[in-house]
């Protein structure tokens, strides 16, 4: 049996292929990139931060897959979110798709993506901005083990000016394992 983050894998490379041919910016977000980084088969969660342009990132992503025979959308539009399944494997893998902007940067380029495994993700700065902001609204221990996982051992690759201050030493007061390596990403910034 694959490995539920090699799965996830293929439907973000897939996913990702559709939306390239049709040069829509785009980034994968979630407790995926630290299952990657970390090289853990175990993972259930993955985002698709889709850039606006000419239509909102909804219909710029419907259009991308509307051929696709792998690839199905459902909108709800009482809870304004958007998902798209792959269906090539059973399960079905579904990625939720955010608008770039409400959830990560406005802009996805190179100085705020990078690619791992051939796969845009969001760089380690804006994985943890966006982290820190979803476990300040949900308090999720998921978010904060991605945030303390992430800090702890990337700490020397994190732009200080993407990560809001403020939240990080509410942060660390509550998870005192992140408190070194935000120290000592504050010292590299001669904070």
């Amino acid at each position: 049996m694959a490995s539920e983050t090699r799965r996830l894998l293929e439907a973000a490379m897939a996913l990702s292929q559709l939306l390239s041919m049709h040069a829509i910016p785009h980034a994968f977000h979630g407790s995926i990139l630290t299952a990657v980084i970390s090289d853990s088969p175990r993972c259930d969660e993955i985002y698709c931060i889709v850039e606006g342009g000419s239509a909102h990132p909804f219909r710029r992503v419907r259009q991308a897959v509307a051929n696709s025979e792998y690839f199905t959308t459902t909108h709800s539009p009482w809870s304004n979110r958007l998902h798209a399944t792959y269906r090539r494997l059973i399960p079905a893998i579904e990625i939720e798709i955010l608008p770039a902007g409400e959830h990560g940067p406005r802009r996805l380029d190179n100085s705020t993506t990078m690619k791992v495994k051939g796969i845009p993700f969001l760089t380690l700065s804006e994985f943890v901005r966006d982290k820190l902001k979803a476990w300040a609204i949900r308090g999720s221990d998921r978010d904060a083990n991605d945030i303390v996982y992430t800090i702890c051992r990337y700490w020397n690759r994190l732009d200080i000016n993407r990560v809001p201050e403020h939240d990080m030493n509410q942060f660390v007061t509550s998870y005192r394992t992140a408190a070194l390596s935000w120290a000592a990403l504050k010292r590299k910034y001669r904070m």
